[in-house]
């Protein structure tokens, strides 16, 4: 691996998501957006209900969705560990707003945490498809 790339790992509880060469990749944590360019110093944070977005060495560009986790980057390698992760191609947009609709149904304007977290990763996932079409 060269300098100009970077390993990254984007990992769910269950499964190995996506894996590869990227030149960049951005994510969304507390502290805000961070992008992550190759030979980036080390860190460790905690990341929201969002988006990845992965520039691969070949310039393709690779979205997936996930929920609240951790990224991590030394070495120019970048391991994403969250709970639930899915690439923006797997997604039914259809689905993702339903499940979006049926959340913020559910609780009474989204006071319980578990509405909240569903509505939340309902969103990531539209966001992810829509960003990718």
């Amino acid at each position: 691996m060269s300098d100009s790339v970077m390993q990254v790992e984007l990992v769910a509880a269950d499964r190995l998501v996506w894996s590869g060469e990227a030149s960049m990749v951005i994510a969304r944590t507390t502290e805000g957006d961070v992008g992550i360019l190759p030979n980036h110093a080390p860190m460790l944070s905690t990341m929201v209900d969002g988006i990845v977005d992965v520039t691969t060495a070949d310039g393709e560009t690779w979205i997936a969705a996930v929920d609240a986790g951790f990224l991590s980057v030394a070495n120019n390698r970048i391991s994403i560990l969250s709970e639930h992760a899915e690439m923006s191609h797997d997604i039914d947009l259809e689905r993702a707003r339903a499940d979006l609709d049926r959340a913020k149904q559910a609780g009474e304007l989204l006071n319980e945490p578990e509405e909240r977290a569903q509505a939340a990763w309902a969103e990531a996932r539209i966001r992810a498809a829509e960003k990718a079409s």
